[in-house]
Parts: structure tokens; sequence; C-alpha cells
């Protein structure tokens, strides 16, 4: 079963989110807390979004989650276009195989179609030979020509300082560097 994510699913998500993190080869980079999981989700002006997927306990009941996919919301201006961009799907090892990820994926299709987006992108590591075979098999097709680019750390935070001019003080730093930790 797939359904919305709930309050109460955010130590399950953060906990998934960990392992998908030691599976990703960086446990040392998931640094998210069960508190901003529960305000990026759930706070006053909610960016991101979870669906859940469960598996089904005794006599019918759900068992609790066993994998998620965390998205949000993109822009396309050659569409003019809103889309999906997929951040994580995760299923646990115990259930892979039972169908959950490509039940995640479906339901963000469908909520792609229901609401008129043009696109439902995600990004695969190179190196996870399973998860590309599987994304290959639905129809997704890999944007070869396109390379991902990222600024963090100290490289994000020296840009930044030239739009606020050469003046950035060492609080300022010191602030952007808790923030990005």
């Amino acid at each position: 079963m797939i359904r919305s994510a709930k309050p109460s699913d955010v130590p399950a998500i953060h906990a998934m989110i960990r392992e998908l993190a030691d599976y990703e080869r960086a446990p040392q980079e998931a640094k998210a807390t069960e508190e901003q999981l529960r305000e990026a989700l759930f706070g006053a002006h909610p960016a991101v979004f979870a669906l859940i997927a469960e598996e089904a306990g005794g006599a019918g009941e759900p068992a609790g989650p066993v994998g998620f996919a965390l998205w949000f919301r993109n822009f396309s201006t050659w569409t003019g276009t809103h889309g999906v961009y997929l951040e994580d799907l995760y299923v646990t090892p115990r259930a892979r195989g039972g169908g959950h990820g490509k039940a995640l994926l479906a339901e963000l299709a469908r909520i792609c179609v229901e609401r008129g987006y043009a696109r439902f992108e995600w990004s695969v590591l190179d190196w996870n030979e399973p998860a590309i075979g599987f994304y290959a098999a639905i129809g997704a097709e890999a944007m070869d020509e396109w390379t991902v680019r990222r600024l963090s750390g100290e490289p994000l935070r020296a840009l930044a300082a030239q739009a606020m001019g050469t003046a950035v003080t060492s609080d300022f730093l010191s602030e952007a560097t808790s923030l990005s930790n």
C-alpha cells in the first residue's frame, strides 16, 4: 500500500534515510535530524513531500513502513509547467522485490499526470546497476548529456560572500557553517 506520509512516520523516514546513506557509501553525509524532516514535511510551509510504502500485517492491518519516496516540485522553463523531482527512493532490503519501489514511482507518476506536470526526474549513482536496470525497465530515459553540479560547504559560502560584498564577517561564516552541518 502507498500513502502520504504522516508526522508519525518521521522516525521511520529518518531511519531509512540513514540506511540509504549507508547503501550509497556516504553515511557521514546524512546529517538531517528528525526535527528538520518534520519541519520540512509538515511545517507551516512544507517544501517537500513524502510517500510511504507499507506491507500488510496480520488481518490486513499495515505492518509499517518498508519504503519511502521524498519529492518536491520543480519547474521547467521549457515546458512552462511544474514537475516532480524525486530526491530519495528507498525500500528496505527485506521488502525489495515486493513491488514497493515500482508502486512508489507509479504513484508519483500519477501525481504528475493528475496535476498536469510535464516531467518526473531523479538522479541515480552511476555504479548502482540494480537501480539503473530497474529505471530502464520502466522506461526512464538516461539524460547522459547532462551533468549534475553542486555547490556546498566552503565554495557555497565563498560565492555567497560575493553577493554580499567583500565584508563577510567571521560571525556570518560561523553561522553559515553551522546551518550547513
